[in-house]
């Protein structure tokens, strides 16, 4: 238990030293946003910080933080690490640049960022892979929800029903102004999400479960190793590509910059407790790992949650912690598909004010979720996860050429270049090393994750010094 306390200690001391320290390097200032300067009333509109900072949480929040956190304490208590280090160097860093970046931008998109830092070769790139990401995302956020609506409903309205109510769901909160579902259920939401975390963690200190400290052991059953594949399983709790794509959305209503690290940066950080105390909970429930991960493979990630809720709290208590592990991936999901009608809006040149082009891109975009959502749930995680980091890593370069561009003090562009390049070898070295990859061995593939990154590092190098010239 000493070890979860520490934990949540250090990301509290982290958010006002380093935290404070990116918010030092970025600047921000007293410029007008987005928000007011193109306020359409659907996608640009005032919201103030408290409820930014929640539908942040909410958009960022999906079952990655649970599910994620879950399968990575597979691997022991080692997670914790990665979780607490990867957030407050990686994730927090990732989501408070592409978030500030973007509004300094208009509000644009991840794809467009890279267009403006990275070329256009980049752009196009960007645009074809964060939709693909989006529409994962989007399925993946489908099909967790309903399974564990399924497990607390009669048999007759089984997954595929709830797959349909929450595809409707989606279609609305995709097509209205954000002001009118999101910036209203979402603060709702995210104290129900609160709320579910401190019943967990609740549940761990008072039923007198024990969890294990940290250490470096890898406890995984399947002898999976740690490097790379800790790294990529717990995406959503540490590091997550997948908040570059929600970041811009919040950047498009925030009132001022100077909130920016509460919204973003907090956001973050607020997920990384999420995500330590589902997977302290994993732990501490199970109390092996080889139980742990007999739970996932006979009941899936959704029947884990269950189990936890119910066991640690009671029938009650655990519907109320399972309605906020609901709320979360649902609140990702429209928030998903909602990012790629936005994406996709910028592609085609197609305003968004009147509800007609809005319908051109989300019908489609819906479609194609839906059939998705047919397809084997653990295969869809596993290129979630991968193109989720491989994003990150993408989302960090540009940061870094960002920083780059507009920083007097270039040396700076550290504090994105070094997450960027420890990304860039997780990415490489997982789709070399991995059976939906090229499936090859550790003896190739760490080498090769290596020398990739390295790589990247000395072409960042070699800007650096280019441009301290």
């Amino acid at each position: 238990m000493l070890s979860l306390i520490i934990s949540f200690v250090v990301l509290f001391v982290g958010y006002f030293t380093y935290g404070k320290l990116v918010d030092k390097i970025f600047s921000p200032d007293d410029r007008i946003t987005p928000a007011n300067k193109l306020n359409d009333g659907v996608d640009y509109v005032p919201i103030n910080t408290k409820k930014a900072f929640l539908i942040q949480l909410l958009n960022i929040a999906g079952t990655g933080p649970i599910f994620g956190a879950l399968m990575g304490a597979c691997f022991g208590p080692i997670v914790f690490l990665w979780i607490i280090l990867g957030s407050l160097l990686g994730g927090a860093v990732h989501d408070y640049m592409v978030g500030m970046i973007s509004e300094r931008n208009d509000g644009k998109s991840i794809a467009e960022l890279s267009g403006i830092y990275l070329g256009n070769i980049a752009k196009w790139g960007m645009r074809l892979f964060s939709v693909i990401l989006l529409l994962l995302t989007g399925t993946v956020f489908v099909n967790s929800p309903a399974a564990l609506i399924a497990r607390l409903t009669p048999n007759s309205l089984n997954d595929n029903f709830w797959i349909l109510i929450i595809l409707i769901y989606y279609v609305l909160a995709t097509l209205l102004p954000i002001d009118k579902i999101i910036g209203k259920l979402y603060p709702v939401f995210g104290i129900v999400l609160i709320t579910m975390a401190i019943c967990i963690l609740g549940g761990i200190v008072i039923g007198g479960y024990h969890v294990t400290e940290i250490s470096l052991q890898n406890l995984h059953p399947d002898n999976l190793p740690v490097w790379p594949y800790m790294f990529i399983t717990v995406a959503c709790g540490a590091i997550s590509g997948f908040h570059a794509t929600q970041s811009p959305m919040i950047s498009k209503c925030i009132t001022t910059e100077k909130d920016g690290r509460k919204i973003f940066y907090g956001a973050m950080l607020a997920e990384s407790v999420i995500a330590l105390v589902w997977a302290a909970g994993g732990i501490a429930f199970y109390e092996t790992t080889s139980a742990l991960n007999d739970a996932i493979t006979t009941s899936g990630q959704s029947g884990v949650v269950y189990d936890i809720s119910t066991g640690m709290l009671g029938t009650v208590g655990g519907i109320l912690a399972i309605i906020g592990v609901v709320a979360c991936p649902i609140t990702s999901g429209d928030t998903a598909f909602r990012s790629a009608r936005l994406i996709l809006s910028e592609i085609f040149g197609l305003s968004q004010k009147p509800i007609k082009n809005r319908l051109i891109i989300t019908l489609p975009l819906l479609c194609i979720g839906a059939l998705l959502t047919q397809l084997d749930f653990n295969v869809l995680w596993r290129y979630f996860s991968w193109s989720n980091q491989t994003l990150a890593m993408i989302s960090l370069w540009i940061s870094t050429a960002y920083l780059l561009k507009t920083h007097a003090e270039k040396i700076v562009s550290l504090i994105t270049a070094l997450p960027a390049t420890f990304m860039s070898a997780v990415s490489s070295t997982y789709i070399i090393m991995a059976k939906e990859g090229l499936g090859l061995s550790s003896q190739i593939a760490y080498p090769c994750g290596i020398i990739f990154a390295t790589i990247l590092f000395l072409i960042y190098i070699f800007k650096l010094v280019k441009k301290n010239k």
